[in-house]
């Protein structure tokens, strides 16, 4: 099928290589040329494994490219998945002004008959909008059906989530809207559960509250964990064994951060106050997870008292392993608070501090480091924000010969508090 992906970001890429890989001629575009242009080149526009290695092959296959032009995209391509930025308003709302204006090019550019699919996280509600503004600016009377189709791409693991998907969630309102988007996923006929596009736009909101839930539930138990003797690891295990809870995402550690979760469970409780349902319940898990920040930087005063003029080393400043995104990420809450107590910090992640640059500029108080070894050097504490397996390795003994102090906070719970005390490490952790 010849399809067009409108937005090349995180998951306008994924979902271009993805649909390349399954053997569709995809024409990507967008509204920054760098990125096209990048992308021509073979140049993802993020770090995520396995994905600039398909956009290669593809691109040298012949039926991946990427175009400048999206008035040419629209009108040469049958099916078009909007993939464009909804990002979140002051409100708790999306930003829907970057839909809308796709939908008005759409209807000014529809010359037959096109399938326009939400691929970004959208309201519910949001299709009957789509309809009306083509309705109103398209030129030529030609049907179309608007469809949903929401991603579950978790950073780190997207192209593999997309090429081994557990559900494709497709919310159409006629068959043959239907019939085109199952044969897009022929390859995974068993996984596909078909809606109406209201209950396909609300599947993804709820999915993303939920597990956000689940992860402040059990930050909320590491907190109880913390005034008594109980473990909060063995605690979230002996939970996660039970079948209808599961072991996924009961993790305690200094929050959930990224572009999904946060805006998600904001976005579903101003869509529950607009329809005039109350999700008190989601502002809870929301307050519960800003709250992590602080508890943690408690557990780095607790150890060093004094914060100012404190040499203090931090490991992880995505806002989970491998990924470059910070977006919403609680380093940036932690080194910010560091900063303002007056720490000097020394930073490291394995594909971040690029873009962490662009938020926490290097200077005689902030540095990024080479490698772990050197982040430590000469420091009084080391905190852990990120649990890439690159620390779960580190040469221990070294880093507590390199460090002034041995002090470790860590804030995803990598290492086993029995071990590490026995190499001499004063060790702080999560619920433990």
């Amino acid at each position: 099928m010849k399809i067009g992906i409108i937005g090349t970001g995180y998951v306008g890429m994924v979902t271009a290589v993805g649909l390349a890989e399954l053997g569709h001629n995809v024409t990507g575009t967008d509204i920054v040329p760098e990125k096209i242009d990048k992308a021509n080149q073979g140049i993802a526009p993020i770090y995520e494994p396995g994905l600039e290695e398909l956009l290669k092959k593809h691109l040298k296959a012949g039926n991946l490219t990427f175009s400048h032009d999206l008035d040419c995209t629209i009108s040469s391509t049958d099916v078009l998945f909007v993939s464009v930025n909804t990002p979140q308003q002051e409100d708790g709302s999306a930003d829907m002004s970057f839909v809308e204006s796709v939908s008005r090019r759409i209807a000014e550019n529809l010359n037959n008959y096109k399938l326009i699919v939400e691929k970004s996280t959208v309201p519910v509600k949001t299709s009957s909008w789509i309809k009306r503004i083509i309705c109103l600016y398209k030129k030529q009377d030609y049907e179309f059906d608007v469809a949903s189709n929401p991603e579950f791409l978790r950073e780190g693991s997207a192209v593999k989530d997309f090429l081994e998907p557990e559900r494709i969630i497709i919310g159409v309102e006629t068959d043959k809207a239907r019939d085109i988007l199952t044969k897009i996923y022929k390859k995974f006929q068993d996984r596909i559960l078909v809606t109406n596009i209201d209950t396909a736009e609300l599947i993804k909101h709820a999915s993303n509250s939920f597990l956000a839930m689940k992860i402040s539930f059990i930050n909320l138990i590491s907190d109880l964990c913390e005034k008594t003797d109980a473990d909060v690891e063995l605690v979230a295990k002996g939970m996660g064994l039970d079948t209808r809870i599961g072991k996924q995402f009961l993790k305690a550690g200094i929050g959930y951060g990224g572009s999904c979760f946060p805006k998600d469970v904001r976005a579903l409780v101003k869509i529950g106050e607009d329809l005039g349902v109350d999700l008190n319940l989601l502002k809870e898990v929301d307050k519960v997870n800003i709250s992590r920040v602080k508890k943690f930087v408690d557990k780095v005063k607790k150890a060093l008292w004094i914060l100012k003029g404190k040499k203090i080393a931090v490991l992880g400043l995505a806002f989970k392993p491998e990924t470059d995104d910070i977006r919403n990420a609680p380093s940036i809450s932690v080194i910010h608070t560091l900063q303002s107590e007056g720490a000097q910090l020394f930073l490291y992640d394995p594909k971040a501090m690029d873009n962490m640059k662009r938020v926490v500029p290097e200077s005689d108080k902030v540095v990024y480091a080479e490698s772990p070894y050197e982040a430590v050097k000469d420091t009084n504490a080391l905190l852990i924000i990120t649990e890439w397996d690159e620390f779960r390795c580190l040469d221990l003994k070294k880093i507590k010969e390199l460090m002034a102090n041995p002090i470790l906070i860590d804030g995803r719970n990598i290492y086993a508090p029995e071990e590490v005390r026995k190499l001499g490490f004063e060790y702080y952790s999560i619920g433990r």
